[in-house]
């Protein structure tokens, strides 16, 4: 299971509601500086837009904003927040953005089409789900390597990096919490070599 999922890049979509043009986008943001520099860069591309509202988790800290940008209180940042919390990604900025179409929506209907134009932009965009691992990094005879390789696969662990010298040194990746087996099965093979394990670090896997 996943320990967080963000977004693999920035995606958009747009629905129209009465003649007003909503323009959703999605992008990663590790930090809120990335965020509020991609709401800046939206902001910059639709300056003649008449409002650029806004949410962004950022796991690190469980940073929440939100902003209505002149439209009513709690029509358009709170809906678009929640569909983060609802989509479970972090690390990312949802930006909507809405053209007047000269028609007023009234409360109820601002709500719902921040709300869907926050959605297509989730659904339109490749999410990308990590969890905690820890690298294992031990070296080995030529003779084991073929042997080490099946071992690997069948543990569940991923090659990270490997370099051929005078013995074969290898960077194995594993979910955290898997690692035990894997371990076991590396010192019953080299005959009682341990790996030296890393400190946690976030992988897709």
């Amino acid at each position: 299971m996943a320990d967080y999922i963000t977004v693999g890049g920035v995606y958009s979509d747009s629905i129209e509601e009465k003649k007003s043009v909503f323009i959703g986008y999605i992008s990663p943001a590790k930090t809120e500086k990335e965020a509020l520099e991609f709401l800046a860069s939206v902001r910059k591309k639709h300056y003649d837009a008449r409002h650029r509202c806004y949410a962004c988790i950022i796991k690190d800290g469980r940073i929440e904003r939100q902003s209505d940008d002149g439209e009513p209180r709690k029509t358009a940042g709170m809906p678009i927040l929640e569909v983060l919390r609802h989509s479970g990604i972090e690390d990312a900025i949802i930006v909507v953005v809405r053209y007047f179409g000269g028609t007023l929506l009234g409360t109820g209907g601002l709500v719902r089409a921040y709300t869907r134009a926050a959605q297509k932009a989730v659904r339109r965009a490749e999410v990308l789900s990590y969890s905690k691992c820890v690298d294992l990094t031990f070296s080995i005879d030529y003779s084991l390597y073929d042997k080490m390789m099946s071992l690997i696969s069948r543990d569940g662990g991923k090659v990270i990096d490997t370099r051929f010298t005078d013995s074969v040194s290898l960077r194995v990746r594993a979910v955290s919490g898997t690692q035990d087996k894997l371990i076991s099965d590396i010192e019953l093979l080299t005959k009682g070599k341990s790996p030296a394990v890393s400190e946690e670090i976030y992988d897709i896997f």
